[in-house]
């Protein structure tokens, strides 16, 4: 439906032209379009864009980068070249439908955990091809059962697959009912002892990150709680793994940075980031995934006021779509809601943290309710602009900044050589407009076509 799912071929068995000679063997050449390289710096217009195999091999104005004699060439004229965008944050063991998350709204009653859990598990393949075909060619899975860790396979057999980076089960002090069963997204400790032997029994599966899932409940003593907390850090550390942490409030999240965390998970939203906590974060260069609209999205869906995209509806798997209207009959007297919350704080402590240089990397939360595998970054990105911060400057925490969360920057997130081909072509500028980032001509992941849109491409798409 989406993309060329079942090509096992490189792009270069993909374009009708003649190779001549063994200098352009495996080259394309993407002529005409403005070039935004992931970096921030100036966007280049007219650019000539280089691809061997997997790898990008030279980009910069014609003028400047002359195209080899036989090489494969898609003139793109007028359109814009982006890295594939990078969703920093999702869970796979969610489906983003109504029956996802028994312990926000318990409709086990309705449909079995056990019976969703298998149904999303079955569209995996198609779910990893949504990603693609909404331009985001990597995501990274914090925190789920063991069983995320088959996304390793099927991202490596999949063509139109998007990489993944997995930390199954996280670290939790309790989980809540409905989430603690055989499909529990992570450990529960209370000591410092059961933490480490916690990280070394998630280290024997190698996990890309550490998850510790923290979220404070009424009467919990935060210094002992910690005590496990700052020992699973220096467990992590020592088996080479980085650290991400759940934090929505101002002191979790200053405590965590106190314990040595690599990536802060979630918007700080009861107070205002204050000076300290700026400078710690920059200084020990904590990664910053805000997520703004995956709280906006549980209160459109509960409040039964839903509004999802064009693009959302588009991409988005109809059948968990369908699910999120199921309120209407579930509980026909209840009231629809008559206003969304503000996420006044979240929205501003973003602008203050980018402010303060601390590195920022986009993420949707996808899976939470509402909140679709695939096109749900889009939204986040629109979010992001309407807080406060450029388009431009979005646009870097969605290649740049995740690229750093997966732990890959100089290879993913960029288009400079050496870069890996992963790459989106827009129909028009996202600078002039961030909700532009839906309207995808082609993307590519490792020097493959995924998906094509022949209406949004001056020349079409390459004949199969």
């Amino acid at each position: 439906m989406f993309s060329c799912r079942f090509l096992r071929i490189t792009v270069c068995g993909l374009w009708a032209v003649a190779v001549t000679g063994p200098a352009a063997a495996g080259m394309l050449a993407l002529t005409g379009a403005t070039v935004f390289d992931g970096t921030g710096a100036e966007p280049v217009a007219d650019s000539t864009l280089l691809i061997r195999d997997d790898r990008i091999t030279a980009v910069g104005p014609a003028h400047r980068v002359a195209v080899p004699a036989g090489a494969q060439v898609l003139r793109v004229t007028g359109t814009w070249i982006l890295p594939g965008l990078i969703d920093a944050h999702v869970h796979f063991f969610q489906s983003g439908g109504l029956y996802t998350r028994p312990d926000i709204i318990d409709l086990r009653q309705v449909r079995p955990y056990e019976e969703e859990i298998a149904a999303l598990r079955a569209r995996l393949p198609d779910t990893l091809a949504r990603y693609t075909a909404s331009g985001v060619t990597a995501v990274a899975d914090l925190a789920g059962p063991d069983w995320v860790y088959d996304l390793r396979g099927l991202s490596a057999e999949q063509a139109d697959a998007p990489r993944v980076l997995l930390s199954g089960p996280g670290l939790a002090p309790y989980l809540p009912r409905g989430l603690d069963g055989r499909h529990a997204p992570a450990l529960v400790v209370r000591t410092p002892a059961q933490a480490r032997a916690g990280v070394r029994r998630l280290a024997q599966r190698q996990p890309d990150v550490l998850k510790i899932w923290f979220v404070p409940r009424s009467g919990m003593d935060l210094d002992r709680e910690f005590e496990w907390v700052q020992a699973a850090v220096d467990s992590a550390h020592a088996q080479g793994l980085r650290v991400a942490a759940h934090a929505t409030q101002r002191e979790i999240a200053r405590r965590m940075v106190k314990a040595g965390v690599d990536i802060l998970v979630h918007s700080i939203d009861d107070q205002p980031v204050d000076q300290a906590l700026l400078e710690r974060l920059r200084a020990n260069h904590v990664l910053y995934i805000p997520t703004l609209g995956v709280t906006l999205r549980y209160a459109e869906v509960l409040g039964q006021q839903l509004r999802l995209t064009p693009f959302e509806r588009a991409r988005g798997d109809p059948g968990v779509i369908a699910s999120l209207d199921d309120l209407v009959w579930l509980l026909p007297g209840r009231r629809r809601a008559s206003g969304l919350p503000d996420n006044r704080e979240a929205r501003e402590n973003l602008v203050r943290v980018h402010a303060a240089g601390v590195p920022v990397a986009a993420g949707s939360d996808a899976g939470n309710i509402g909140t679709l595998h695939g096109p749900a970054l889009h939204r986040e990105l629109e979010l992001m602009v309407q807080a406060g911060l450029s388009p431009a400057e979005v646009l870097v925490t969605a290649t740049r900044g995740g690229a750093e969360v997966m732990g890959r920057s100089g290879e993913l997130g960029c288009l400079a050589p050496g870069c890996r081909a992963d790459l989106v072509v827009l129909e028009d500028s996202p600078l002039a407009d961030i909700r532009n980032t839906t309207r995808i001509g082609l993307v590519m992941v490792n020097g493959r076509i995924v998906h094509c849109d022949a209406n949004r491409l001056p020349a079409g798409c390459p004949e199969r």
